[in-house]
């Protein structure tokens, strides 16, 4: 299978255990002992689009990983926007984030900002170790 099919399809899979570990996280601090995580099948080709860090990363591995990591976060927001103005747009955005304090146009979560920043460089570790 060609590399790149390889990568969406791990960082799809990744991004989705990902979510259902952060969801079923934050539904245990909620006080659901239960600890359901959820996610939905449309977010599989979004997590799916961070295949890209790996030609990307050949471009910009000489830049510390806080750069990096800036980087990565931005393209994750850029993402999550691009695609949840769509989703929404046809109504069937899987997620609002209207009701969070630092949100925008309830579809991104500005203090997810260290977290997309962690994830792109998790994804980066992954995707550069098995190239």
């Amino acid at each position: 299978m060609n590399q790149n099919l390889t990568n969406f399809f791990l960082c799809g899979s990744i991004g989705w255990c990902m979510e259902v570990f952060w969801t079923g996280l934050h539904s245990l601090l909620s006080g659901q002992w239960t600890m359901t995580g959820k996610s939905s099948l449309l977010m599989f080709p979004i997590y799916g689009c961070a295949a890209i860090i790996a030609p990307l990363y050949a471009r910009i591995s000489s830049l510390s990983f806080v750069c990096r990591g800036l980087l990565y976060m931005l393209g994750f927001y850029m993402v999550e926007f691009i695609s949840g103005s769509f989703l929404r747009e046809i109504g069937i955005c899987p997620w609002d984030y209207s009701a969070a304090r630092f949100q925008y146009r309830g579809i991104i979560r500005l203090d997810y900002a260290p977290l997309w920043f962690a994830a792109g460089l998790i994804f980066e570790k992954i995707l550069t170790k098995s190239a």
